[in-house]
């Protein structure tokens, strides 16, 4: 009986676990497409894997929120759709007032319900398909314009009251299809005759069910709600990670909440999204002004690696042209020779691209003729051999002038930047830096552009910049600026590395993370530490969204062993850093004046690159960070797609000087295979092996000393 029973279990199990793939949203895409349905006074956005309702009442409030996948209530309480601080005063943009009990919401107590008096109410709705936000170009790989479908939900209120009439609100809500994400955004719009000042503009308000009780505690003390993940496109840091360079995000006590838990009313259940320093506006008649864009991912798991793959899943979505990943080598140059030899030795070795490093030649805001046509004619010669061309350019850590560098609200003088010394985006010298962007790449056919700079929010205390009013609106207005120029750039198909969390607005790559100082330290050092910023810096972010560093000639000190020059001499280096920069899907800055030095180090450059190119697709999927370097054993990361021909594509690495043979479990769960996993080693004998209940396999790995392996699963 006992064998029985065994058998029968493990049979349902296996059942389980293959439904549960099946309906895995991650894994199969789900056929239900995004829906607004209207009946009576409800309205609902569903896709299948979330579901979003709303009431008309005496006005219109959010009273059901549910992750469809694990059928998860988000909502305790009801709560304004907004709200919004005009000339000094607060109003709430629709919601229901009068639910006594805050912990949870029965439905029969929505009629009695009421509005607040000084309340916008609903005014009518408006439904279409989403559109674009951004007209993207693509010149590199993968060329194809990929964008999101769904539906948009246009939700109008009007004030009730006199003071504030002329002004419009209308709040906004995209669902897309096959993926639990809604984005909301807010406009105001001015239809009157007098101006007003948007003092703060908060565009969620959600009274979500704790994540813990606790008796006593602070709210930073206290889990926030996991359910949900929240990004906005309002975020700074120079942090390399969107976690710390958010500036919206505000978990809240909820001091009418009065039967929680906790005794001091400090359990942080309620979510406001604003911008802590922004936006100050006036907003003149007949203008519009536009929220930031909060990005509300519905999670069902607390596993990291889970909760990346969903967050990369986003990015994909809301941010197609981060898809792109061209081969670019970063050259230092002092001549236009040089760039011609550069340009010459990508076409020789598979190289896509050239990107003119700091420290080298090109100035791009020397507007003049002989500037634009002399580097119009190196754009024209790289785009003649097939080589995408595109520069640096230095924003901040410089000095301009006193009349046009941010000024501190502290000292009322220059200074007080993020890194000291900052021009201001909305002085003269900041609009047309900008301009001088625009025109440099229009008139040149440039195609990539590293912008190094603005940093993280500076604010300017100016008064007479023409570009903001004062100290309220400068971060404001400087970001609006900034963020123009990288969706004109973006829409005219240029590729853009920027400093910081701007993929929202139309940038395509940032750094790993990495500090410049690690890049002295010998190779040795720098192979590890290199594979442990790739396993770090791809959990919450695509490897296309991320470039590393690979120093060919000396770079912020360090002596010959730091380096690659000469090439043929470290050649083994230099294979084993672009085979796990290559083989995680990361482009690296190999930063020097060329890729190779002999005919020896072409041919290892260009077997590398060739070999990279041949299974590019499945190295730029998805990763599965299975074991972070640390210098004592094997480490590695798997590649998966489900919807490829190569399903996975596994790379160890050993660190030791002796050669180890390991036996690791590889999770095979999100390559979408279910029962069997035909294995290559390399390009040699395939081997079936049969995957366990939990979607994995045991395999037997060799590793060369100091060097990789690696694996094809279909």
């Amino acid at each position: 009986m006992k064998t029985v029973s065994t058998f029968v279990f493990t049979i349902i199990l296996l059942f389980y676990n293959k439904f549960a793939n099946a309906q895995d949203w991650l894994i199969n895409p789900i056929s239900q497409k995004a829906q607004i349905k209207v009946e009576q006074n409800k309205i609902e956005l569903n896709n299948g894997l979330l579901k979003r309702q709303f009431v008309i009442g005496q006005n219109l409030a959010c009273f059901d929120y549910v992750n469809l996948t694990n059928n998860q209530q988000l909502l305790r309480a009801i709560k304004p759709e907004a709200r919004i601080k005009i000339d000094g005063t607060e109003y709430n943009i629709g919601g229901l007032l009068g639910q006594t009990e805050q912990a949870y919401l029965q439905t029969d107590w929505i009629q009695k319900l009421k509005k607040g008096k000084s309340d916008f109410i609903f005014k009518n709705y408006e439904v279409s398909e989403i559109k674009p936000r951004i007209n993207w170009k693509a010149k590199s790989w993968p060329n194809n314009i990929q964008n999101p479908s769904g539906q948009t939900l246009v939700l109008n209120f009007v004030t009730q009251v006199a003071l504030l009439e002329g002004l419009e609100v209308a709040i906004q809500y995209e669902i897309y299809d096959g993926i639990p994400l809604i984005v909301k955004s807010l406009q105001i719009k001015n239809v009157g005759k007098k101006a007003f000042r948007i003092d703060r503009v908060v565009n969620e308000i959600l009274g979500l069910v704790e994540e813990e009780s606790a008796v006593v505690g602070k709210p930073e003390e206290m889990k926030k709600q996991h359910g949900i993940y929240i990004e906005t496109n309002y975020a700074f840091n120079n942090a390399m990670r969107y976690d710390i360079s958010d500036q919206t995000t505000h978990w809240k006590v909820d001091s009418i909440y009065t039967s929680q838990v906790n005794y001091n009313y400090q359990t942080p259940c309620l979510l406001e999204i604003y911008p802590e320093k922004a936006p100050g506006i006036d907003l003149k008649p007949s203008e519009t002004f536009q929220s930031v864009r909060t990005h509300e991912l519905l999670m069902d798991s607390y596993d990291r690696q889970r909760r990346g793959l969903m967050i990369k899943k986003m990015y994909k979505t809301v941010a197609p042209w981060t898809l792109q990943n061209p081969i670019f080598m970063h050259l230092v140059s002092k001549n236009d020779e040089e760039v011609k030899t550069a340009i010459d030795q990508c076409q020789a070795t598979g190289y896509e691209a050239v990107i003119l490093s700091f420290g080298s030649h090109l100035n791009m805001e020397n507007n003049s003729p002989e500037n634009i046509n002399r580097w119009k004619m190196l754009a024209d010669f790289a785009h003649a051999k097939g080589i995408l061309l595109g520069g640096y350019s230095l924003f901040s850590s410089r000095r301009i002038s006193d009349e046009h560098d941010v000024i501190s609200p502290i000292t009322g003088k220059p200074g007080g930047a993020f890194f000291g010394n900052a021009p201001c985006f909305g002085s003269q010298w900041g609009l047309d830096y900008s301009q001088k962007i625009k025109n440099f790449f229009e008139k040149t056919g440039f195609d990539i552009w590293e912008n190094d700079g603005p940093y993280p929010g500076d604010v300017c205390a100016s008064s007479v910049h023409p570009g903001h009013r004062d100290l309220e609106d400068s971060q404001w207005k400087q970001m609006e600026i900034q963020k123009d120029l990288y969706r004109w750039l973006n829409e005219h198909g240029v590729y853009i590395n920027a400093p910081d969390w701007y993929f929202l607005d139309g940038t395509h790559k940032i750094a790993l993370g990495y500090r410049e100082v690690n890049f002295s330290l010998s190779r040795e050092q720098q192979r590890i530490l290199n594979r442990q910023n790739i396993h770090d810096g791809t959990i919450e972010k695509t490897a296309a969204m991320s470039w590393g560093f690979v120093p060919l000639t000396r770079y912020q000190g360090g002596g010959p062993e730091a380096v690659l020059e000469p090439l043929e001499e470290h050649l083994e280096d230099y294979k084993q850093l672009m085979m796990q920069y290559y083989g995680a899907g990361v482009q690296a800055c190999y930063r020097g004046p060329r890729l190779f030095d002999t005919e020896k180090t072409r041919k290892t450059v260009a077997e590398t690159i060739n070999w990279y190119k041949k299974y590019r697709e499945i190295l730029n999927s998805d990763l599965i960070h299975l074991r972070r370097a640390d210098g004592r054993d094997w480490d590695g990361f798997l590649h998966v797609n489900p919807s490829s021909k190569q399903k996975g594509f596994l790379m160890v690495f050993n660190p030791t000087a002796e050669p180890i043979t390991r036996k690791i479990i590889i999770p095979l769960y999100y390559t979408g295979l279910e029962s069997k996993a035909i294995v290559k080693e390399k390009d040699g004998v395939s081997k079936t092996l049969t995957l366990n209940r939990n979607f994995e396999i045991e395999l037997t790995v060799t590793i060369p000393a100091n060097g990789n392996n690696w694996f094809v699963i279909e």
